[in-house]
């Protein structure tokens, strides 16, 4: 029976959190709802839970609005009752007025057009005390007065009655204006209750949407901090594993023997190899100078070669040129010649860039083909 060493649990944990890792990528890459969705679900669901809220809080400012609206409405309803009302109560009090104090019969001018005239129409005189008798009509002369005191005590009397009835007139239109003002009062006092009613209903309702705005809030701001605290309690234990499975396993301590592969010693552990040795990159960079090396000689051949052909074809062209001013007759000659040089040079390059092509190109297998969708990376 073995028995399980702390850096085997250590090797077992970090092996078994790797193949975790790896199964819920390729469940993630190899799913063709979310490869074509191409998106976060669960960012989603956090951008519409937060809409919904945003959507709440909305429709409860409407409702605010809405009500405070109605209430705006129900008051500018009620002052315009009251100015219908105070414009009615005026007209009828001119209208009254105009009854009792504005009669046809006083006015001045009234005896001019008085339908019953006629029947009014009196006697040239009928008596000495007749009012009728005026001193154009020649029926009263100076010196005739002979009612002097009983007109003088009618006339007191008369100025007695004008003034006690104008007394109970005075004291009639006192007692209506103070009917009208202890109902327009007791009007305004109704009317401001209404409005303060309206007003406590408003404070209520508005209270009541805040309360129930800020509980939502409230909700809101646990729900999270409560989400939060689960994710640092998770992600600390999840840290504390790690360090543990670090500290206990090898990949801290940097032994080059944990890389060692049962393969071959030409083999290694790639999630426990720490590097190559001094003496492998030695041989790297001496195989890397020697290349430099290489291609630098390659290179300077090549320039050579180069510089060869110039001058080939320099030799060329001033050998034709020559050949032409000295030999004329022999310019055909030449020309073939120098015909037959150029197409062996067009030969050997395109011979050249055939050979370039077959060794430069790499042609498609089933080998590459079958590679994809075997892993995650």
């Amino acid at each position: 029976m073995e028995v399980m060493q702390p850096k085997d649990l250590g090797q077992y944990c970090a092996l078994a959190k790797r193949r975790h890792g790896e199964l819920c990528r390729q469940k993630r890459i190899f799913n063709a709802r979310n490869r074509i969705i191409g998106g976060d679900k669960e960012a989603w669901d956090v951008q519409v839970r937060d809409q919904k809220i945003k959507e709440a809080i909305e429709k409860a400012r409407h409702e605010a609005f809405a009500a405070e609206m109605k209430q705006n409405d129900k008051i500018t309803c009620l002052l315009e009752d009251r100015a219908r009302r105070d414009r009615k109560h005026l007209c009828r009090a001119i209208c009254d007025y105009q009854q009792n104090f504005q009669k046809p019969e006083t006015r001045r001018e009234f005896d001019l057009s008085d339908p019953l005239a006629l029947k009014k129409d009196l006697l040239a005189r009928q008596s000495g005390r007749d009012i009728g008798n005026t001193a154009s009509g020649m029926q009263r002369f100076m010196g005739e007065d002979l009612n002097f005191h009983e007109r003088k005590k009618f006339q007191e009397e008369q100025n007695r009655e004008w003034l006690l009835q104008q007394q109970r007139e005075w004291k009639s239109a006192r007692a209506d204006q103070k009917r009208a003002e202890d109902f327009h009062m007791e009007t305004r006092l109704q009317f401001d209750e209404t409005a303060k009613h309206l007003q406590n209903l408003e404070s209520a309702t508005r209270k009541a949407v805040c309360a129930a705005v800020k509980e939502f809030n409230k909700s809101q701001a646990t729900e999270s901090a409560e989400r939060k605290s689960l994710e640092r309690k998770q992600e600390l234990e999840d840290d504390l594993a790690e360090i543990s499975s670090l500290l206990h396993g090898d990949l801290l301590s940097e032994n080059p023997e944990q890389a060692a592969s049962s393969f071959g010693p030409h083999r290694v552990v790639p999630d426990r190899w720490k590097g190559m040795t001094l003496e492998q990159l030695e041989q790297i960079r001496l195989i890397q100078k020697q290349q430099v090396q290489e291609k630098l000689r390659l290179q300077e051949e090549e320039r050579q070669q180069d510089t060869a052909w110039d001058q080939r074809r320099l030799q060329g062209a001033r050998a034709a040129l020559l050949l032409e001013r000295q030999q004329r007759r022999q310019q055909r000659d030449l020309r073939r010649a120098l015909d037959g040089s150029n197409l062996r040079l067009a030969k050997e390059q395109l011979s050249q860039q055939k050979h370039m092509k077959e060794v430069y190109t790499n042609h498609l297998t089933e080998d590459y083909f079958s590679q994809f969708n075997t892993n995650s990376r």
